[in-house]
């Protein structure tokens, strides 16, 4: 598609938004894929729960076996990046229904919720695994 940029340029089009069309450093991109790639994340994680609610259904030796990968050192890998994903996604869609409602479009706005959910994110997730840690077994 053809179009012209904001000085009258002549400029070249993807026909849809596409990868190439975003500036991957810039907050708003940047956190719209990310909440997109921890939705995905947080929906392929419910395969772990599912894993261990049949496991406990099933009998003791299945249990075992998955509480022993989920303490292993690539469980536990696996579920901090869950956690990860869990408390962005959250959070990112917390300011995507005050967007719904109308409010945070002004730019400054805009930045300082993004940074909020970045923050959140850090700080939620370190609680919860003081949490997992100090109860743990």
């Amino acid at each position: 598609m053809v179009g012209r940029n904001s000085s009258g340029k002549i400029v070249q089009r993807p026909l849809s938004p596409h990868l190439q069309a975003y500036d991957m450093w810039q907050m708003s991109s940047a956190i719209s894929i990310m909440h997109r790639i921890t939705g995905s994340a947080w929906s392929a994680g419910t395969l772990l729960l599912v894993w261990w609610l049949v496991a406990a259904a099933t009998g003791e030796d299945a249990f075992a076996t998955v509480q022993w990968f989920m303490s292993s050192f690539l469980g536990l890998l696996i579920l901090f990046g869950l956690t990860v994903a869990a408390w962005f996604h959250t959070l990112a869609g917390i300011r995507h229904l005050g967007w719904d409602a109308g409010y945070g479009y002004q730019i400054p706005t805009f930045y300082r919720t993004g940074r909020i959910v970045l923050i959140g994110t850090a700080a939620m997730t370190v609680l919860t695994w003081v949490f997992v840690l100090m109860f743990w077994g």
